[in-house]
């Protein structure tokens, strides 16, 4: 393990050290901007007031303003998709190895921008910007806790929407998302085809099936079953940070392929005798991912993660009865890039997906990313498709 825990920190879900291979140089430096409106209504029919995303953006717009790549993130991720705040930064956005001049989202040709989403499981991080159940209702002057409205991966496109309207833009060159980025990037192919001329979605899927839903319960009770959840009601007490804990170190469990993870973690020797005094006592393993786990907790808050996790269980792309409804309307072009290991979203989702397109007669491609980190192949090998994705936003 050749890097900092920090390193883990700003890509996924907790500080693990990892041998990135991917570029950690910028190209470019970025700054943190800020989307406010007045009120947003919910795809459910709820509004909320006082609505503010982050956002940040690479590269120059056009004054057609129709070189536009938007990049939608995933789950414990944010807006911070490449380059560095300023030089004391550890590590680039977690895409600097595919964003910037001459890489595949060349930013000599395209202004790629990225949106913190709404209830980002991240609030707490210093450069994330987001409304969410730990945001103060402006109608009580106290947090919104379970009062929130839940939020859907469409919601999280529309305010996309409305900082592009903002911004003067109506076209996107392409949208790119990886894993809930995916899911983000599809929806805005099947929401708005007139927007979007080509869409990239990175070990993804067209909608959830009952076994992954049923894996993402497992984050959300994590943190139901901790006594200081209370209901939701925790933001004048102590917040549920055991909860936070265990359902970041399913989500990274899950994320992670065995053929890492037994590479990186501490070996186990034969009957440890920590091990054989208490039952309580925790093993190298279990150190190596709690132990970071922990430490993450703070930053997080629990209500978020609750809430994104219902984002992603309601997922159908297009939000209508069935898939197959939901696709119907998708004009662009498409590409899908599964991970051949993923075990959280698997490549057989994004496989059907894109088959489903196919029979439709739309323009599909399908290729699967390959390495050792099972999900987040999409994340740290992603750069092996360069090439791919610089010809696939090159050509018509």
């Amino acid at each position: 393990m050749t890097r900092l825990w920090t390193t883990f920190i700003s890509l996924v879900v907790l500080v693990i050290s990892l041998p990135l291979s991917a570029d950690t140089q910028p190209d470019q430096w970025v700054e943190k901007q800020s989307f406010s409106m007045d009120t947003y209504t919910t795809h459910g029919g709820v509004t909320i007031k006082d609505v503010t995303v982050g956002w940040e953006a690479y590269g120059t717009l056009n004054e057609a303003k129709d070189n536009v790549v938007l990049i939608t993130h995933f789950f414990s991720g944010n807006s911070h998709a490449a380059g560095k705040y300023s030089a004391d930064d550890p590590q680039a956005g977690y895409w600097n190895a595919i964003i910037g001049p001459g890489k595949a989202l060349d930013t000599d040709k395209y202004y790629v921008i990225s949106v913190d989403s709404l209830v980002n499981a991240y609030p707490n991080l210093p450069n994330v910007i987001t409304t969410g159940p730990a945001s103060i209702n402006p109608d009580t002057g106290k947090p919104y806790g379970l009062d929130f409205p839940v939020v859907t991966i469409r919601d999280f496109v529309n305010v996309q929407k409305a900082l592009l309207e903002d911004l003067g833009i109506n076209k996107l060159h392409a949208v790119v998302g990886a894993s809930m980025g995916s899911l983000q990037a599809i929806e805005w192919a099947a929401a708005y085809p007139n927007w979007v001329e080509r869409m990239v979605s990175v070990i993804g899927a067209g909608s959830l099936d009952a076994w992954t839903i049923m894996g993402l319960e497992q984050w959300a009770q994590a943190i139901k079953l901790d006594p200081n959840w209370n209901g939701g009601d925790y933001y004048n007490g102590e917040a549920p940070l055991d909860g936070v804990t265990m359902a970041q170190a399913m989500i990274t469990h899950g994320a992670m392929h065995p053929e890492y993870i037994n590479q990186a973690v501490p070996k186990q020797e034969t009957l440890p005798q920590k091990g054989l005094e208490s039952v309580t006592n925790e093993l190298p393993a279990v150190e190596w991912l709690y132990g970071a786990s922990r430490a993450r907790a703070p930053l997080a808050d629990a209500n978020h993660i609750l809430y994104l996790v219902r984002a992603n269980q309601l997922f159908v792309a297009g939000h209508q009865e069935t898939l197959e409804d939901g696709l119907k309307n998708i004009s662009a072009k498409t590409l899908f890039l599964p991970s051949s290991n993923d075990l959280l979203l698997m490549p057989y989702m994004a496989e059907q997906t894109a088959n489903k397109l196919k029979e439709m007669n739309k323009r599909v491609q399908y290729e699967e990313i390959d390495g050792p980190w099972g999900h987040l192949n999409g994340l740290f090998s992603i750069q092996q498709k360069t090439g791919l994705l610089s010809e696939f936003l090159a050509t018509e």
